[in-house]
């Protein structure tokens, strides 16, 4: 079979970090003759040489080049190009990893649309990416019509045929920014870029060393000296106007005004920040005209206007002022309803001194120019907020708290102007938002695990992420678990901090269901046994009744969930006493999801035909209690001992 796409994956003494990558690679649902996996070792110091070599022996679809140290990414890439026989190369870096369809996904999705570029979902765990840019499919997108500058990291897939017809290839050396120039030149001479937003492809992930190549402090002299390379592509393919001047605010956006501002300015070392200061000021004096700062955000402009003036103490004082701004959301409801949890929330902006307030007849910030210190920068800010109210923005995202996949949900948005009490206006935004289990992830069911839930609130230039609570101290009531797409999804508020989050297929006495006594049971003449359980479920769902005994002999007859009151199931299960033999019964509840729910209650079967009892298990006797508490202690005891002999040894 002709190979489809060539995985190429820089490697630098990455140790244990590579394990993730090598996993997700061998499994892609590709067939493994499809595609093609090409380690380009440059140098590495650490045992992953033999690693990849052993890696390789047993895989055929998998190569290993040895390289001398290069410096940087840009060689072992063009390296793993020239090697390459797929019709597509994706780049991978050897502490990320893929989702176990990004390949074929990402692959039928740039034949499909005849794309030299696919851009893929990605996820960052302690990582930024873009979140925009994957709010939808963009089948045929160009950086007029889609945010493709937002996303500059090399890790796309990109047709063979068309870096060979250009000649594109990363820059070489020990340098910053090879990416950059790079995807900025392959979205500026593709004949199509498509971007795949319903499945997350590439989780970009943060080390816990926190040695990934983009964490390093680099030196602000050769940084901005890349960073100029990157602005040469855009001014080599575009024209002047609007649009080369909306490419280049990316730069000064993302590597310039967002270092110097909020908590991420007053984190670096004071030299640092100068240093830093310095080489910016020079970049946006030289290459940035009148038509680039002005399409920024309100507090944007002001940094950048302050790095063209060269403000220090200014940016200081105004990032000290702009951490304290951020969004807060509160839950108002939950509930279940049409198989979908409605959320009715608010959220509105708040300082350190409370909600943000519009003082009435505040002038708003000019399309330049910096302003005269920090209190007239607040009063324009606040003024911007209000200005731009009817368009302020509220998105719910649902996030996989253990690969940071992240999701938006349908919202349904209204704005309040409230009378504060220093006589301003707080502008505060009313929402509900549904999350439908079965298709909240992209069109796909939320997996089993836990999801929280954040809101991000664009207002007056400022578009901030935050969690959806703390639920007041006396409410909102949750609703029960619901039994939705043979997933058991469980709301309930962070034990730390009573933010909403979704325990999906985990929770277990947290369900309630250890709470059921014999009088929510009852098995009728039919030999019909009814029991209603506090859980949602939308409609008619079938389950399975495992009934088992003492000695380990199972009957699964099948069970039948209905709704009754909105918030209870009930459960009804025809019972074969044919056979069920004179004993006690274990009772489970097994979904079609595969998940288990165990009742606390045991069927009595007697010797008189129909003769069935609900009844509960009788709680341990003391001796038995006595027993699991000493055996409890005497694996503690062991496990110390365990650990204190691995400590000397």
């Amino acid at each position: 079979m002709p190979v489809k796409v060539s995985v190429i994956v820089p490697v630098y003494n990455p140790g244990p970090y590579i394990e993730d990558c090598i996993a997700s690679l061998l499994r892609q649902s590709l067939p493994p003759d499809a595609y093609e996996v090409i380690f380009v070792d440059d140098g590495s110091t650490d045992a992953t040489p033999a690693r990849l070599d052993a890696l390789a022996t047993g895989h055929p679809h998998i190569r290993v080049i040895h390289q001398e140290n290069s410096g940087w990414s840009g060689k072992p890439r063009n390296v793993g190009i020239e090697a390459s026989r797929g019709e597509f190369v994706m780049f991978v870096d050897n502490d990320d990893r893929l989702g176990d369809e990004a390949l074929e996904r990402m692959y039928d999705y740039g034949v499909a649309n005849k794309a030299d570029v696919i851009v893929g979902k990605m996820a960052g765990k302690g990582r930024p990416v873009p979140v925009e840019l994957f709010r939808r499919n963009h089948p045929h997108a160009t950086v007029a019509s889609a945010p493709l500058i937002d996303s500059l990291t090399p890790h796309k897939m990109l047709r063979r045929s068309f870096l060979d017809r250009t000649g594109l290839r990363f820059p070489e050396g020990r340098r910053r920014l090879e990416d950059h120039v790079f995807i900025t030149e392959a979205y500026l001479r593709a004949d199509n870029v498509s971007v795949l937003s319903d499945y997350v492809c590439y989780y970009h992930l943060a080390r816990d060393d926190a040695s990934n190549a983009g964490f390093q402090r680099f030196d602000p002299v050769g940084y901005f000296g890349n960073l100029r390379e990157a602005l040469d592509v855009v001014e080599r393919y575009t024209e002047p106007g609007p649009l080369r001047d909306r490419l280049l605010r990316r730069w000064l956006r993302v590597e310039m005004v967002e270092r110097m501002s909020g908590r991420r300015l007053l984190a670096m070392p004071d030299d640092y920040r100068r240093e830093l200061l310095k080489e910016m000021h020079a970049v946006v004096v030289e290459r940035f005209g009148p038509g680039v700062a002005p399409g920024l955000r309100p507090g944007q402009r002001i940094v950048a206007a302050l790095i063209r003036e060269d403000r220090y103490d200014d940016l200081l004082a105004y990032a000290e002022w702009e951490a304290g701004v951020r969004p807060c959301a509160v839950p108002a409801g939950v509930a279940w309803r049409d198989g979908a949890l409605h959320i009715d929330l608010t959220a509105e902006y708040t300082t350190g001194q409370g909600p943000l307030t519009v003082p009435a007849d505040a002038p708003g910030p000019p399309a330049d120019g910096a302003p005269r210190d920090l209190a007239e920068a607040a009063s324009w800010l606040a003024a911007a907020a209000g200005d731009g109210f009817d368009a302020a923005t509220l998105d719910l995202i649902v996030r996989d708290r253990e690969s940071a996949a992240s999701f938006f949900q349908p919202v349904r948005v209204t704005r309040e102007r409230v009378p504060a009490e220093d006589g301003g206006t707080r502008l505060v935004l009313r929402a509900t938002a549904t999350v439908d289990p079965a298709g909240a992830a992209g069109g796909d069911a939320l997996h089993g695990g836990l999801w929280d839930l954040y809101v991000r609130v664009g207002l007056g230039g400022w578009t901030k992420e935050c969690r959806l609570g703390p639920a007041p101290a006396r409410g909102p009531a949750l609703p029960p678990a619901g039994i939705v797409a043979d997933r058991v999804v469980l709301p309930y508020w962070t034990q730390q901090y009573r933010n909403l989050s979704l325990d999906v297929d985990r929770a277990a006495k947290s369900l309630g269901l250890h709470r059921l006594t014999p009088a929510d049971a009852a098995v009728s003449d039919a030999e019909t046994l009814t029991v209603a359980l506090l859980l949602y479920v939308p409609d008619r769902t079938h389950a399975t009744l495992r009934l088992t005994d003492a000695s380990g002999r199972t009957v699964d007859p099948p069970a039948v969930l209905t709704p009754a009151d909105g918030v209870h199931a009930l459960l009804a299960a025809d019972l074969p006493l044919r056979e069920l033999r004179s004993t006690l019964w274990r009772t489970e509840l097994r979904l079609a999801g595969g998940r288990t729910l165990k009742l606390p209650l045991l069927l009595r079967v007697g010797r008189t035909p129909g003769a069935v009892e609900v009844v509960r298990p009788s709680p341990p006797g003391m001796l038995r209690r006595l027993l699991r508490r000493a055996r409890r202690l005497l694996g503690a005891v062991r496990g110390t001992r365990t650990a204190t002999t691995t400590r000397r040894a």
